[in-house]
């Protein structure tokens, strides 16, 4: 499955119409119209026209083809974690992380009523498996088996297309109000403080000088020397330049697992001595390393 659902359709075409009228002030974002993603665009870029795609390689497609001046995707959420792909997806794209925006997430229950107005009870919901994996705990004490879905307006969008009363959605309050749904129940999220973080993606990394005089972060991908203790190394490098490392993240690169890359994030950005000492000596340590873009600190990282 590779479109949106029908009820979904008709506001995505809207928006990539006028999206077209202007490329540059258009941002891309996974997801049917109303889902985080949407909302994160409206945060961070006011002033730009949302575009909605599919999956997050069309939402950085559309900014390598010109159809969208930047991307915004999320990265990683404080309660279940990375989102999945990303650290494949951001180095292969191309594209370089030009700035951040974190969005406190909370998920709605959604569906269509019974015939004499009750809910329920619910075979499944359909939500990204972000938000049900955010969700998890919710669904487990209600006998709700989760269902994944491309993201989470668009299951609302599915489930409204289907008129199944036995079936719900995830996704946020919004979408039942675009979808013709009813809120069954609000702040199903398992934590309080559910945190989503997002990058935006442009095809023209920012300058470091642009960056002079506000804290910055560096996020870049490295893949060690196999040879004993280079991670350790490699760390030190950060340590003796007293920079502050405040994400790293290993995953797989190929079906060997000899070769581990790591994904990685900095207080700082080139042209500071520290941290060009510091990568200096990391690409010593290194068969590969890749910058992939310096910007501003969103939140202040202690």
């Amino acid at each position: 499955m590779h479109s949106f659902p029908a009820p979904a359709l008709e506001m995505v075409e809207r928006m990539r119409a006028a999206a077209a009228v202007d490329p540059a002030r258009a941002i891309a974002f996974q997801g049917a119209p109303g889902a985080n993603s949407h909302r994160a665009a409206g945060e961070a870029a006011p002033d730009y026209l949302p575009l909605p795609c599919f999956g997050f390689e069309d939402a950085l497609d559309a900014v390598r083809d010109g159809r969208a001046g930047c991307a915004i995707i999320p990265i990683e959420n404080s309660q279940h974690g990375r989102v999945a792909d990303i650290h494949f997806l951001l180095p292969q794209s191309g594209l370089s992380i030009v700035g951040e925006h974190f969005m406190p997430i909370t998920h709605a229950l959604m569906a269509i009523p019974n015939a004499d107005g009750s809910f329920g009870p619910f075979e499944a919901a359909y939500s990204h498996p972000q938000a049900l994996g955010q969700s998890r705990m919710f669904l487990r004490e209600r006998g709700i088996v989760p269902l994944s879905h491309a993201d989470t307006a668009g299951s609302a969008a599915f489930v409204a297309e289907k008129g199944d009363p036995g079936l719900a959605a995830i996704a946020p309050k919004l979408a039942a109000e675009l979808y013709g749904l009813q809120v069954v129940e609000d702040q199903v999220e398992d934590a309080a403080d559910n945190t989503t973080r997002f990058v935006v993606l442009a095809r023209e990394p920012l300058d470091p000088v642009s960056l002079d005089g506000d804290t910055a972060m560096t996020t870049f991908v490295f893949e060690v020397k196999n040879v004993p203790a280079a991670l350790y190394k490699a760390l030190g490098c950060f340590a003796t330049n007293g920079v502050n490392m405040t994400k790293l993240e290993s995953y797989q690169q190929g079906a060997s697992f000899a070769a581990t890359m790591f994904y990685a994030d900095i207080v700082g950005a080139p042209g500071d001595p520290r941290v060009d000492g510091a990568f200096e000596e990391l690409a010593f340590h290194c068969k590969d390393l890749r910058l992939l873009g310096s910007y501003r600190q969103a939140r202040p990282r202690p």
